[in-house]
């Protein structure tokens, strides 16, 4: 796509994103809403409008190169992404549920099931590739100077054994044997091969066959060959076309292929002419300073004099200058008339006696005081007359909380309406930065620079105009109050101080630690897997089966979404982990195999992070002692703040939070984070991007209200569903090289596994698909019953296993809160029906009286 397909679908985005946000800031507010099934296709809109809008500006920014305009393109990107969270949060407050169904919704809008996928912005990582190769680096160096590699090495060398020279001339005669009798038997087989050949050949020529005839016999030959070929294709074509075989795995065309090379092109692009924005930047803002800097300081030193003037004209004496604080001189040029500017000093002074007063006053009589209280008993009456009719107020109906994004989101738009909608680009063909737009934006900052410097000049001649004309001689005491004033905030701050943790590795580097984490096995490199690889389809009943009162389980299409949303978006962003809802941990549950820790490496290889593991198995025996811990907290923490993105994972979550140890496990000492990981995670801030990951496969061992303490957020990952295994068996058997024929009867195998796992199925996939079965596809075709052995030695999640995930996840907090939901919904309808039911008696009753009285 050329430079101005991208400008018009950025075009087409802000149009559509305008008309969102009409909605979302009305002329007219509305009233509150009652109706939660109306709430939450309200939101759903929204959420749904705003992801395909985030879809169509990521991919603008991936691939535009004007420097300038990505940068705008990035904040309203930014300012989605975060709403996209906000959004997802009031459907868990509106739902009390993880899990959402839109199928309903995906109608109305024209949209398919992918449209639901979070799109995973790719400059997460393409922007941080120096940084993570570096890390790379010195993660291989750390490990081959520990030893590690040599340990890798050993191992392959296992094979080479030594032996005697009687033993090596025994092998080098049974080989020989071996391809002697090889050979012999390949020259029998010719052998035969020939003689029946011969015979063959000796039978043909004692018959003949009357030309016509066997020509016939070769056209009817031909003919039902043909017919039997076309006859295959037709069925296979159609069963392609209704979905029942997978379609052949097509090769890219010219046409795709080249258009990947553009884009591939089109990032060289963009590193190009962003380093030269940042040269720009540099030479601009110089070129600024040295011609205007002296006109700007004139200009400058010029208003503010004049202002003195005119304060000392319209007061009768000089101002005071306004302090650093107060954004110095800045704060005279807004817009301010000198009278304006008096008369908010002396409402200043006024706050100030007035203050000054009511702390001299502090003995009253016992009647004022009486008084006072029964005034005070009065309004706090009034007060909680006031609140009570608020909370019936709210109670009514719901409202759309404020949001934190929407002002970036609005800022992009004015910039992009303001600067770049009608900006003619005719000459910028190649779509290099804007230097007229570089020069306006330095010219500011300079001026900035330069009233810091002026501000300190005109403080010390304001000083010398108030000495020499109106002689004031109160600083110091002013001074002296400003001194006590800093000592008591000094004393306030260090009283802060003291609450701060204490770094413990004061006297390290990061470096050193990093080294020492890696050495200790705390921080591990992780696997290169993408979400996208975590295979799993979309519900298609969700909605329908909660419209019949059944919680359905969720998809695995679901669980990818939710990693997006909660893990991957505010890890990669730093404005939107800052400003979305936070989310410092995460538990995953469920059974064995369902794909738990692929999910946790997916995790840093989208955003790049780091991965610390601290599971219970891989802590025993290491920093012994609660001192020792403390330590290793310590450290794990600093490092991953430093070093953010960090992602801490924790294996067996459910161990740390054991109802019993059991006595195989005691010397490991599952339990020792227990205490120490909730104060840790506390001193986490919303700039530190540091999530901590726990997964669980038995998480009903442990107790539920510690566990749910720590992990704020429970996501249930099931095992797959018909269609998720359907899609899971034929792209694993792609990927290992399997080839599909009509023999193979994948809808059959997806119902035999049914309660197997994506790690059964996967195992099962690796033991058939050798290197030897592989190399025979061509002459025997793979069949659904060779892999029947191979799961049948394995135990699936049996349904009662399913039932027990379900019952612990409806003890968790947010599933109590949706029982009770689901309970006061039955009572309310039970009491309706009641109410129509009394109402009939009512009616009948009077219609009797009414019969009786004609009678």
């Amino acid at each position: 796509m050329s430079h101005s397909s991208y400008n018009r679908m950025w075009a087409a985005s802000h149009k559509v994103l305008e008309g969102l946000l009409e909605d979302e800031f009305p002329i007219v507010q509305p009233r509150p809403q009652r109706d939660r099934l109306q709430i939450f296709q309200t939101l759903a809109g929204f959420y749904l409008k705003y992801l395909q809008i985030m879809r169509n500006l990521e991919e603008v920014y991936d691939q535009m190169v004007h420097p300038q305009k990505r940068r705008v393109v990035r904040t309203v990107l930014e300012g989605i992404m975060g709403r996209l969270l906000e959004l997802k949060n009031e459907m868990v407050e509106l739902e009390f549920s993880e899990f959402h169904y839109f199928d309903d919704m995906l109608q109305d809008l024209k949209m398919t099931p992918a449209d639901l996928e979070v799109p995973i912005p790719g400059h997460f990582v393409r922007e941080r590739t120096r940084v993570l190769k570096e890390r790379e680096r010195m993660l291989a160096h750390i490990l081959a100077k520990g030893g590690h590699l040599e340990q890798h090495e050993s191992v392959c060398s296992v094979a080479v054994q030594r032996m005697s020279v009687e033993e090596a001339a025994q092998l080098i005669q049974v080989s020989e044997r071996a391809r002697q009798g090889r050979l012999r038997a390949r020259f029998m087989r010719d052998i035969r091969h020939d003689d029946a050949t011969s015979q063959l050949l000796r039978s043909h020529s004692t018959c003949t066959l009357d030309p016509h005839a066997a020509a016939l016999r070769i056209q009817k030959v031909w003919l039902g060959y043909s017919q039997r070929k076309r006859t295959k294709r037709q069925r296979q074509e159609e069963l392609i076309f209704l979905g029942m075989v997978a379609p052949p795995r097509a090769t890219p065309s010219l046409a795709e292929q080249s258009a990947r090379q553009v884009e591939v092109s089109r990032r060289a692009v963009q590193e190009q002419h962003e380093a030269e924005y940042q040269r720009a930047l540099v030479s601009i803002k110089e070129s600024v300073r040295a011609v205007e800097g002296l006109d700007i300081r004139e200009t400058l030193q010029e208003q503010i004099r004049q202002w003195f003037i005119e304060c000392r004209d319209a007061t009768g004496k000089f101002p005071d200058f306004p302090s650093v604080e107060d954004g110095g001189s800045a704060g005279i040029f807004a817009q301010k008339t000198p009278e304006q500017v008096a008369a908010e000093l002396a409402a200043r002074e006024e706050e100030r006696e007035k203050k000054k007063n009511a702390k001299g006053k502090k003995d009253k009589s016992g009647n004022e005081k009486k008084e006072k209280k029964r005034e005070k008993r009065g309004k706090a009456k009034e007060k909680k007359r006031e609140s009570v009719g608020e909370a019936e107020e709210a109670e009514k109906g719901w409202k759309m909380a404020p949001s934190n994004f929407l002002p970036t989101v609005l800022q992009g738009t004015k910039m992009f309406r303001e600067v770049w909608q009608e900006r003619d680009e005719r000459h910028n063909f190649l779509q290099r930065f804007d230097a007229q737009l570089v020069r306006e934006e330095k010219r500011l900052e300079v001026e900035e620079e330069v009233r810091v410097q002026v501000d300190e000049l005109m403080r010390q001649e304001l000083k010398n105009l108030k000495l020499a004309v109106d002689k004031d001689k109160g600083k110091k005491k002013k001074t002296k109050k400003g001194n006590k004033k800093k000592k008591k905030k000094g004393k306030k701050a260090s009283k802060k101080k003291k609450k701060k943790e204490r770094d413990l590795t004061a006297d390290r580097t990061i470096e050193s630690l990093y080294e020492e984490l890696v050495l200790e096995g705390l921080l591990i490199r992780p696997m290169n897997v993408k979400l996208s690889e975590y295979i799993g389809e979309f519900s298609y009943l969700g909605t329908t089966l909660r419209q019949a009162d059944i919680e359905p389980m969720p998809s695995l299409s679901d669980v990818r979404q939710l990693i997006a949303l909660y893990g991957i978006l505010p890890l990669g962003s730093q404005s939107v982990h800052e400003r979305a809802p936070l989310i410092r941990t995460l538990l995953l549950a469920g059974p064995a195999g369902v794909g738990k820790k692929m999910l946790v490496h997916a995790l840093c290889t989208e955003t790049g992070a780091n991965l610390f593991n601290l599971s219970p198995g891989n802590l025993a025996g290491k920093y012994p002692g609660r001192l020792g811990l403390q330590y290793l907290l310590h450290m794990v923490f600093k490092v991953a703040r430093q070093l953010q993105p960090s992602v801490v994972w924790i294996g067996d979550a459910e161990k740390t939070f054991y109802k019993k140890i059991p006595k195989l496990e005691k010397e490991m000492e599952p339990k020792r984070l227990k205490k120490d990981l909730p104060k840790v995670l506390k001193l986490l801030r919303p700039e530190d991007r540091v999530l901590v990951v726990g997964t669980s496969r038995r998480p009903f061992e442990a107790d539920i209200k510690s566990l749910c303490k720590v992990y704020k957020k429970v996501i249930l990952i099931p095992r797959p569903d018909y269609a998720s295994r359907l899609v899971l068996w034929r792209d694993l058997l792609r990927t290992r090289g399997a080839h599909l024929t009509p023999a193979l009867d994948l809808s059959s195998l997806a119902k035999v596994t049914d309660g197997y796992t994506q790690g059964h199925i996967l195992r099962a996939v690796r033991s058939v698909l050798t290197t030897r079965r592989l190399g025979h596809m061509a002459s025997r075709p793979l069949r659904a019953a060779e892999f029947i052995p191979v799961l049948a030695r394995q135990d699936p999640v049996y349904r009662e296993e399913e039932e027990v995930f379900k019952a612990w996840y409806s003890r968790t907090p947010l599933g109590k809160k949706r029982l009770r939901a689901a309970k006061s919904l039955e009572e309310d309808g039970e009491a309706g029906k009641g109410a129509k039911g009394k109402g009939k008696k009512k009616k009948k009753d009077v219609k009797g009286k009414k019969k009786k009285n004609t009678k």
